[in-house]
């Protein structure tokens, strides 16, 4: 035995494949999906987009409807974070992270393959199983029955970021009074049924918007699963069309090329492409046939042929691959950005919500007992208590300075509860007796700020509003009976 095949095998004896390493990575992500929304802190979620209750929970901060001004950044994020992603390492989420990727590994090679022996082995996706045998049938179903046990799991899962697990329960417990959440959660679940059990990768390569958009990504710096032909050979033509199935053929033509023509890269793929054509859009980056050559030419005492690296390290050899270049650097000072922005808007979070409006009548008159002139201005206030617990609430006025005591709250005299997620509308009236201007031609607008504030809690459930006082003509302030 030569010494490379030696070295080879003892390179394989301690590598631990691509596909190993992606199986633990799923079940990281799985556990999380399924843990983070049963996380709560003070009553909020981790996330929580909740139409039933019309509130947005975000990092462990609830938010009203009224504040969704967030949701484009957390959009923009998202978006802004895949194209990054994808310039950097291609469809990497679509072979790491994609949940249909993971239900299929699931189905495929966790059920189909290891648990009922369906299909030969997890390196052969191509061959399909023979499902006319009768014992092949019955098995089929149940591998059915089994994902669609955990399609349910994974619908209740996606809608548990909609709808809290506490809730979804207890709603899935009366499905007769909650027939749009029943009704939702039978059509995922059917949906991921016929998805990975019937529809499969065509998914990813017809119905995935995001094939189409990766192309436009790619840059020669672009990390991917990708066929060395300066050693291998070329075994596509120029015009993507098969030359060789046979090694022999192949050295012919290329008496240098070191593939094996084994096709275990083709039969391994997920997708059903041959990774030798070069880019094609149905690859996700799972990297199987960098296994699968890997295994092979390790054997050999050789590299792979088929390498997670650039077109530009790999195909043009033109130096190693830039990973941080201006592209990548100008999405992440764009992500930076767009996070800090979010979070400066996160932490102006108000802890009630306050509308102040001024009722159509501009002031009301009266004289009193006294002799003086009284002067009411009137405003509707619709308050909403946006945390967990009740609240007592009430508030004060702020006077410019020529003003400060001359303007008192006339109602109402006592604070207010108002419940957890409950809007209570209050009329407010300010008054005076003291002569403020003295101004013939027209009334006088006094700005005023409106401070409101829980009694429990003055520095944390506290907002400013600004509204004005109208103070009227002095020639009115005479004529007063």
């Amino acid at each position: 035995m030569s010494e490379a095949i030696v070295k080879g095998k003892a390179y394989l004896k301690g590598w631990v494949s691509w596909r190993i390493k992606r199986y633990y990575f799923f079940a990281i992500i799985t556990a999380l999906a399924l843990i983070i929304p049963w996380i709560q802190i003070n009553g909020n979620h981790f996330f929580l987009l909740s139409f039933d209750k019309l509130k947005l929970h975000l990092m462990f901060i609830q938010f009203d409807m009224q504040e969704l001004y967030l949701m484009p950044f957390l959009l923009m994020i998202l978006f802004i974070g895949i194209f990054g992603i994808t310039v950097l390492g291609g469809r990497v989420f679509c072979g790491w992270a994609c949940p249909q990727t993971i239900f299929r590994v699931i189905y495929r090679d966790l059920i189909e393959t290891k648990l009922l022996g369906l299909r030969k082995r997890i390196a052969n996706k191509q061959q399909e199983p023979d499902y006319s045998k009768p014992v092949n049938q019955v098995k089929r179903v149940v591998a059915i029955l089994l994902w669609t046990l955990l399609a349910m799991v994974a619908a209740a899962d996606f809608l548990w970021y909609f709808v809290p697990p506490e809730d979804f329960l207890a709603y899935m417990a009366n499905p007769d009074e909650h027939t749009v959440l029943v009704t939702t959660f039978a059509i995922i679940v059917a949906f991921l049924v016929a998805d990975v059990v019937f529809i499969k990768e065509t998914f990813c390569v017809y119905v995935c918007p995001y094939s189409r958009i990766q192309s436009v990504l790619y840059d020669d710096d672009t990390v991917m699963a990708i066929y060395d032909p300066h050693r291998g050979g070329n075994i596509y033509d120029e015009h993507k069309t098969k030359q060789f199935t046979k090694q022999k053929s192949l050295l012919e033509v290329n008496p240098t090329a070191e593939c094996t023509t084994c096709e275990s890269c083709v039969t391994v793929c997920p997708t059903h492409i041959d990774i030798r054509k070069g880019l094609q859009l149905e690859c996700i980056n799972c990297l199987e046939c960098v296994d699968a050559c890997t295994k092979v030419m390790g054997n050999l005492g050789k590299e792979s042929l088929v390498r997670w690296s650039s077109e530009k390290e790999v195909i043009e050899r033109a130096g190693k691959t830039h990973y941080f270049r201006p592209k990548i650097i100008g999405y992440i000072v764009v992500l930076l950005i767009v996070s800090a922005v979010l979070a400066m808007m996160g932490s102006e979070k108000e802890y009630m919500l306050l509308n102040v409006n001024k009722e159509n009548r501009l002031y009301s008159t009266e004289r009193t007992m006294e002799g003086a002139v009284k002067v009411d201005n009137s405003y509707i206030f619709l308050l909403q208590n946006t945390l967990n617990e009740k609240y007592t609430y009430y508030f004060e006025v702020i006077l410019p300075e020529e003003y400060k005591g001359s303007i008192t709250i006339d109602r109402p005299r006592d604070p207010f509860v108002v419940e957890p997620g409950v809007k209570k509308k209050t009329i407010v009236t300010l008054s005076t007796t003291d002569e403020l201007v003295k101004d013939d031609r027209k009334d006088t607008v006094i700005p005023i700020t409106i401070k409101a504030y829980a009694l429990e809690d003055k520095e944390k459930v506290v907002v400013i509003r600004h509204s004005t006082f109208t103070y009227p003509r002095y020639d009115i302030i005479q004529n007063v009976q």
